[in-house]
């Protein structure tokens, strides 16, 4: 491996954004913060967007301060972000409207609409993805209905990392990883599913080829690269899909392991060669989206922490500001299982008072009610380890053995009460982190792209060596099984 080389990665989720130096030397790599930034959704009026120039302008002032704390010669740039949501270019690429936010009210309902038209056996085979309101899908099938000229109008889709990546190079291109959570890419024919597009009538000509992980792009613009002060750094696409990058720093020897992504969301899933578009996979509905080196992830989506980034929120707001930690601490003090709800209810999606729809769930369940912050935290995360065995039991069915042990990577791994809890409750060894996990995919697959290493295999080996891991065994606890039940009982076996 040659010399020490610079990757600069911008991971974006749906809370914050972040700029990551990534630093590649005789097989170890480190990570060091350049610059942090808040996300989240805009509302205006009923609708929810999210701020795309004012995260470009954090972006590109993440790249002067690359450039001034580690100089110029950076060998490669790379964006990832969260899936589903997309942009709009119209004539001389034209932004036609900030992008909406996945939890944006103008899905309600649609998902339901779009299986009267198109059957939901057949929406899978053409497309193996999870049904879930969010997905593009649904939010292509409400602008026809509300602003049909918008996407007559429009020359170009991008997701949002393509989006920004366009800000930087002026290429426009759309990455596999991302491209395959719209729920309009076919898995089998390795293309856009144009016709399921036409049956709902949504037209597609703004559609571009797809690219794969490691793309090299172009180079950052001359007016972008002289106000940072950088040189026309290469800008490369990774798994532009914040999964997908998380996931290729998974740092798992061969196969037969189960990862978990945990942050805003939790994605649980495996590896596969190939997609798995059957009838179990619908039945279970299991998604198929893209992954490194020609790979699907087979997963399921989980809301994840959501739950208690928005009890937080809700707190800070009547002028309790508990940090994650404190909340941690006060849930691992509370009495566990004592009430549990469906993470994925509908009712949790939407931003809003989170405690007191937690207390709704548990009441309208004929459970105790959760009263004060600690056991609404506990309650929360005690179900998300609960449905995560619900997940990985329907993921042993799906691939026909077992998966150990679980692999936990992500910024969820800093709430060691639930890895924990996820241990005890699977039955199952789990192995956390590293917490960085996507900025370290995403610089893992810049270094492939640019031959620095051989393939991915290669870069577990050097997540291995150069991060801690946690192992938490499984204890055992008699009140598991009740638990269980009653998630079962929530979620309909």
């Amino acid at each position: 491996m040659a010399s020490e080389q610079k990757f600069l990665a911008f991971d974006l989720g749906a809370e914050s954004g972040r700029a990551v130096m990534g630093l590649l030397d005789g097989g170890k790599l480190r990570l060091t913060d350049v610059h942090r930034f808040a996300n989240g959704g805009v509302s205006i009026g009923d609708s929810m967007y999210w701020d795309v120039l004012r995260l470009f302008d954090e972006m590109k002032r993440g790249l002067r301060l690359a450039v001034e704390a580690h100089g110029k010669d950076i060998a490669g740039l790379g964006v990832d972000t969260w899936g589903v949501d997309f942009a709009l270019l119209g004539p001389n690429d034209v932004l036609l409207e900030n992008p909406h936010c996945y939890r944006d009210s103008r899905i309600d309902g649609v998902m339901a609409e779009a299986e009267k038209i198109v059957p939901r056996s057949e929406i899978y085979e053409q497309t193996g993805i999870q049904f879930m309101p969010i997905n593009t899908l649904y939010h292509m099938l409400a602008i026809t209905r509300s602003n049909r000229w918008m996407l007559e109008t429009a020359r170009t889709m991008l997701m949002m990392a393509d989006l920004f990546n366009f800000f930087f190079t002026g290429e426009k291109a759309c990455e596999f990883t991302n491209a395959t959570t719209t729920q309009f890419y076919n898995p089998r024919s390795g293309d856009w599913a144009r016709s399921l597009l036409e049956r709902l009538d949504i037209p597609s000509h703004f559609l571009l080829d797809i690219c794969q992980p490691g793309t090299v792009l172009g180079k950052v613009r001359p007016a972008i690269a002289e106000e940072a002060g950088a040189g026309r750094i290469p800008v490369i696409a990774p798994a532009t899909h914040d999964t997908g990058s998380a996931v290729a720093a998974v740092p798992a020897v061969g196969h037969g392991h189960v990862y978990i992504s945990s942050g805003t969301w939790s994605l649980m899933g495996v590896e596969s060669r190939e997609p798995i578009v059957n009838e179990r996979a619908l039945e279970l509905n299991f998604t198929n989206e893209g992954g490194v080196e020609n790979t699907f992830r087979v997963l399921r989506n989980i809301m994840g922490l959501w739950l208690v980034q928005e009890c937080r929120r809700t707190w800070a707001q009547s002028g309790k500001d508990y940090s994650y930690s404190q909340l941690t601490e006060m849930a691992e003090a509370a009495e566990p299982f004592r009430a549990i709800i469906d993470p994925d209810d509908p009712v949790f999606l939407k931003p809003g008072d989170m405690p007191a729809r937690i207390r709704d769930f548990c009441k309208q369940t004929n459970q105790p009610i959760p009263g004060d912050e600690a056991s609404i935290v506990r309650t929360a995360l005690d179900s998300l380890a609960l449905k995560y065995r619900w997940v990985l039991e329907r993921l042993e069915m799906l691939m026909g053995s077992r998966l150990e042990p679980v692999h936990i990577v992500g910024g969820g791994i800093q709430n060691r009460l639930l890895c924990r809890l996820t241990a005890d409750v699977a039955g199952r060894q789990v192995v956390a982190g590293p917490v960085e996990a996507t900025a370290i995919g995403n610089v893992l697959v810049q270094a492939l792209a640019l031959g620095t290493i051989r393939s991915l295999e290669q870069g577990r080996e050097i997540v291995r060596k150069s991060f801690d891991l946690v192992t938490y065994d499984p204890q055992p606890d008699s009140r598991i099984e009740d638990a269980y039940s009653k998630l079962q009982v929530l979620v309909g076996g």
